[in-house]
């Protein structure tokens, strides 16, 4: 996520912990919101959406999110807004932030920031028709402006990129000693790690999936442990030589209540997988990146 593979890494693992979180949102009904401002992982979206009335526009969500991206890509802080609208749909607005680093030869790759606008619809609810086997599913997309990273630094030039996505998500209750919740979908992206290393050499397909435990912690507290799993389209824009591996990222979240106003507070720790060397003499010296995230729903 930090840029390139550092960027992966964090992005990654904010998801995981934050699909920890969301996944604990099916059980708790707490607002999640992932990296990027949709429910979800990090990096990765839930079919789950913020909560809100069946009949009107609910509440906003707040969500900010700081990543590590080590000494030579940087630090990505990412401030979002979602909204959520008749139990069903959401919306919202991120700003992504970066502050760079000091390597000469591979931190001016990396820039100011850039917008991400998302929305997402829920297709099938979670146990439609009285079947308790049935996911959730929902459809959803993420475009993202003023991208400068990696290519667009090359070029001079800001660019754009986006997903578009489809996801099922379930929440196991029956083991109600240690709920588990599973996810996984399909995306088409043309973005590199979800923007922060900028552009994709082209439009292609995507699986993702997370898995996420939850147990109880001191004092009612929720403790969220979750894995996620990102494949990156391989070469970057401008930069075809360049491999991004797939992320793999580590997680715990914390939900300090089931009730009251702390109930919709989610605090995550994580770290993610990436590997410093994506062509030979490249390193981006970010293997295993530190992130957290905060999120609180009205």
């Amino acid at each position: 996520m930090l840029k390139q593979h550092s960027s992966a890494a964090r992005t990654a693992f904010v998801v995981t912990a934050i699909l920890g979180g969301s996944f604990l949102t099916c059980a708790a009904r707490a607002q999640n919101l992932g990296l990027e401002g949709p429910t979800g992982v990090f990096v990765t979206p839930l079919a789950y959406t913020v909560a809100s009335p069946s009949n009107n526009i609910g509440k906003p969500s707040l969500g900010f999110h700081f990543l590590d991206g080590g000494s030579v890509i940087g630090y990505f802080s990412k401030i979002s807004i979602t909204e959520g609208a008749f139990d069903r749909i959401e919306f919202g607005y991120t700003r992504d932030v970066h502050q760079t680093e000091s390597n000469p030869s591979l931190s001016p790759l990396w820039h100011d920031g850039f917008n991400i606008v998302h929305a997402k619809v829920n297709i099938i609810r979670e146990n439609a028709g009285k079947h308790d086997w049935m996911p959730a599913i929902s459809g959803g997309f993420l475009v993202r402006t003023q991208v400068h990273n990696v290519g667009g630094a090359i070029t001079g030039k800001d660019t754009h990129n986006g997903d578009v996505y489809i996801v099922a998500t379930k929440t196991i209750t029956q083991t109600k000693a240690m709920p588990i919740m599973l996810s996984g979908g399909f995306r088409g992206t043309n973005a590199e790690l979800y923007g922060m290393a900028g552009n994709a050499t082209r439009f292609q397909g995507r699986p993702f999936g997370a898995v996420a435990f939850v147990f109880k912690g001191p004092r009612k507290s929720n403790v969220i442990f979750a894995s996620e799993v990102a494949p990156q389209p391989p070469h970057p824009e401008n930069l075809g030589a360049a491999t991004i591996p797939t992320v793999l990222t580590y997680a715990v979240r914390v939900v300090p209540t089931p009730e009251g106003p702390l109930s919709k507070l989610n605090v995550d720790f994580g770290i993610a997988q990436i590997c410093n060397h994506i062509m030979p003499g490249v390193d981006l010296k970010a293997r295993h990146q530190v992130a957290m995230g905060i999120s609180y729903g009205f």
